[in-house]
């Protein structure tokens, strides 16, 4: 879905193809294609630019500027993965480039508690919801979550650790989440930890008890912070 934001234009017109402003840009939002007048820059894609306008500087033709128009949503954890591909050596220029014009990230959890012991199987918010059971780590070591995984008019989430609470309950608990509220599809975020991985069986095993069909979904975080599955 487009929304209305900043983002890079390049007037082709203007644009001599020189290149000087690829090295500029540290999502590398920006390729050199051939066209029928020659040489010009273009976005790779409209989610890999920020809209910050690192680039801007470098054109000597001036064919760059900023403006406010419908696009993809800028995705940081894309343009990650790109940088990682085609140019490693700007990822640190990239990161210090996005923390210093960083903006306060609004806050996508529309519910409380979180803590599975604590959440209500008969809560409003988890009737037929698309659930994400989290493994208490997982917010602290993925940057992007809220955006991710929280946002969205119909989701709810659970947060718990298997290994230092008491996985008896959780299982109690899941089953009567199952049977009470009906969520329409369940997304496990897990870190890559062994121990994390019993979040997944506890809720494969309430899936199997309360003998409900529904989606189910397990994504692995690494120590590191990157998206394994």
């Amino acid at each position: 879905m487009k929304i209305t934001r900043k983002i890079i234009q390049i007037d082709e017109a203007l644009c001599n193809g020189c290149g000087q402003c690829l090295p500029s840009c540290p999502e590398q939002a920006i390729q050199l294609v051939e066209t029928p007048e020659g040489t010009k820059a273009r976005l790779v894609k409209e989610l890999y630019c920020d809209g910050l306008g690192a680039c801007l500087g470098t054109c000597p033709t001036g064919a760059l500027t900023i403006e406010e128009r419908e696009a993809d949503p800028y995705d940081d954890q894309a343009t990650i993965d790109r940088i990682k591909q085609v140019a490693p050596e700007l990822l640190e220029t990239h990161i210090k480039h996005i923390q210093e014009h960083a903006a306060p990230v609004q806050s996508e959890l529309r519910q409380w508690p979180v803590q599975l012991h604590l959440v209500p199987p008969t809560a409003p918010y988890l009737k037929n919801a698309e659930l994400l059971v989290c493994a208490d780590c997982v917010p602290f070591a993925y940057a992007n979550f809220h955006q991710e995984f929280l946002k969205g008019d119909n989701k709810a989430i659970v947060v718990g650790c298997p290994k230092l609470d008491d996985s008896q309950a959780y299982l109690e608990k899941f089953v009567q989440i199952l049977t009470v509220a009906h969520p329409r599809s369940i997304t496990i975020v897990n870190m890559e930890v062994p121990c994390c991985f019993g979040l997944v069986r506890l809720v494969e095993r309430a899936i199997e008890l309360s003998g409900e069909d529904l989606p189910l979904k397990t994504v692995t975080i690494s120590i590191r912070g990157d998206k394994l599955t």
